[in-house]
């Protein structure tokens, strides 16, 4: 079930939330806890089983290790996170990297006889591994306690708002909001607009555009023009931002109705002037992540210029790794590694005191690697770069079929919202007397229509992938 379904919009939402209302408090964590199990068995069955022990796991690991600190042994509190870590990445590496290590073993000549034709890629593993391995740490830093109760931390690691593809939300940002949240009407009309600028984002640009950059990399490169390749990455960059950033306002919107305030997971990203900015804006709860539970740990930029180096070469390798088993992702990772250490090094100065140039600089570096993240495998994407700046005919031009004004129109307006231009305008409307009395009547009626559309949209369309699925 995914968010821009209308089974989960029309059926499973409202009775949620309705029966949400209804309940007393002291049952709604008990009931977003079944509820969120229910989701998450719609599409997966009996891998909810898988979820449901890690739940157990975890919850035993996180109060051991916080009755040994109780009891002043830190010895012993030790083991038992490092198990706990053990326990959640020997989860996350055998259900989403076994294929991955057998694969790359063999093509170095080594056959291990192992039968792993069943093991399928839980959805969604990758974001509640590491919310459980950052509740756990934060146990034993104690910043927070151990949770005492099963339902609770069950809640918190199945919450279906976040539980397919993140953000990935720590348990010390909503521990209070677990133990005890009011759901205000603000809040709740706050969830509802999030929501549905999110799915808007979702069904009117990221499918539309996506589509576009499928059937275009469905070609071989050496039949395309380069032009053509070039229409395919734009769009393809448009789509996994929309794509992601309209997931994240969708869950980050839920989770308002529920009563919890998620963080933001984007802020323009595409706007930055250097990667460094550009992962300090895209997949915040992420890049955070591996910053305070890797980077840091490993000793961050306190060990020397040489050892910083290592350590960003060290995150951004396993940054690329976690999303997905395929060596095109760690080049993708290792790619953007490369560009934050030389701009460490101060390689880039003199084009980052450029405004338009250094967003020229960023944004071309992040549309060569979102082609090794969406290519197939390194051979294709090589060569599809090399095609983008060969600047050659081509014999196929099949997607150019696909291509009329109404796309057009999305992919501009979709280039023109991926800065701050709703802020923008909201600012100086804010500024006339007038304006403040008829903003948020505009905002309804624009919410309102918008998802109308959306949802005609939706109806008439079979294509609605959701690229963060499979990590």
């Amino acid at each position: 079930m995914i968010f821009s379904s209308t089974i989960f919009i029309f059926i499973f939402l409202p009775i949620v939330l309705g029966l949400h209302f209804l309940l007393a408090k002291k049952y709604r964590n008990l009931f977003i806890l079944i509820a969120s199990l229910f989701f998450y068995a719609w599409g997966e069955y009996l891998l909810v089983l898988l979820m449901m022990g890690s739940i157990c796991v975890n919850y035993i690991v996180g109060n051991t290790i916080s009755e040994y600190q109780n009891k002043g042994a830190d010895k012993q509190s030790k083991v038992a996170l490092t198990l706990g870590i053990i326990f959640n990445l020997a989860l996350l590496g055998y259900y989403k990297y076994i294929h991955f290590l057998l694969d790359s073993f063999s093509q170095l000549g080594i056959h291990l006889e192992l039968d792993v034709s069943k093991v399928t890629l839980p959805i969604g593993i990758s974001f509640f591994t590491f919310q459980s391995i950052s509740y756990l740490v934060d146990v034993y830093r104690k910043t927070v306690p151990g949770q005492k109760s099963l339902i609770k931390l069950g809640m918190y690691i199945s919450l279906f708002p976040q539980l397919i593809a993140g953000p990935i939300v720590r348990y010390q940002d909503i521990a209070k909001e677990i133990s005890s949240r009011i759901i205000t009407a603000s809040l709740f009309k706050e969830g509802i607009s999030r929501f549905i600028i999110g799915f808007a984002k979702k069904i009117l640009i990221a499918n539309n555009v996506g589509l576009i950059a499928d059937k275009v990399f469905e070609i071989a490169p050496m039949e395309m023009s380069s032009s053509l390749a070039w229409i395919g990455i734009v769009c393809y960059t448009l789509q996994i931002y929309y794509d992601f950033s309209g997931y994240s306002d969708m869950a980050i919107g839920l989770g308002k109705m529920l009563g919890f305030n998620f963080k933001e997971n984007f802020e323009h990203p595409y706007i930055s002037k250097s990667i460094r900015e550009f992962w300090r804006r895209w997949h915040i709860s992420l890049s955070s992540w591996f910053k305070d539970y890797l980077y840091i740990p490993l000793g961050g930029n306190r060990k020397g210029r040489s050892r910083t180096y290592v350590n960003l070469l060290i995150v951004f390798f396993l940054t690329g790794l976690w999303h997905g088993a395929s060596w095109n992702f760690v080049v993708w990772g290792l790619f953007h590694g490369f560009f934050i250490v030389i701009e460490r090094v101060g390689i880039t100065k003199f084009v980052e005191k450029l405004s338009i140039l250094s967003r020229i600089y960023t944004l071309l570096v992040v549309m060569l690697g979102w082609v090794l993240f969406r290519s197939e495998n390194l051979q294709y994407a090589f060569h599809f770069i090399g095609k983008m700046f060969s600047f050659s005919s081509g014999t196929n031009n099949y997607p150019y079929l696909f291509i009329n004004k109404y796309i057009i129109g999305i992919a501009l307006i979709g280039i023109v919202f991926s800065m701050p231009v709703r802020k923008y305008i909201e600012e100086h409307i804010k500024t006339f007397a007038l304006g403040l009395r008829i903003l948020d009547p505009m905002k309804h009626t624009f919410l309102l229509l918008i998802f109308i559309f959306s949802i005609m949209e939706l109806a008439q369309t079979t294509y609605n992938p959701f690229i963060y699925y499979r990590f």
